[in-house]
């Protein structure tokens, strides 16, 4: 169930922006927002982050975000 804009109909810019704003308000829905707040939430970051991977889906993976690379900082 798309609430908002369907992730397929933004472009690029926007999928960011909706992303970031997402992301920047996680905590506060998390600790403060009603259950269908939280879902909502849930539900419309999945929708976005998923047309961000099939939009992207060589994107860089940074080395250091891998298993490896935390065994390597962790010694």
């Amino acid at each position: 169930m798309t609430m908002g804009v369907d992730p397929r109909q933004l472009a690029d810019d926007d999928l960011f922006r909706e992303l970031r704003s997402l992301h920047d308000t996680r905590t506060d829905t998390l600790l403060h927002g009603s259950d269908d707040a939280l879902e909502h939430h849930t539900s419309r970051t999945r929708e976005l982050e998923g047309e961000y991977l099939h939009r992207f889906p060589d994107r860089h993976i940074d080395a250091g975000r891998l298993r490896s690379g935390a065994r390597a900082r962790n010694g």
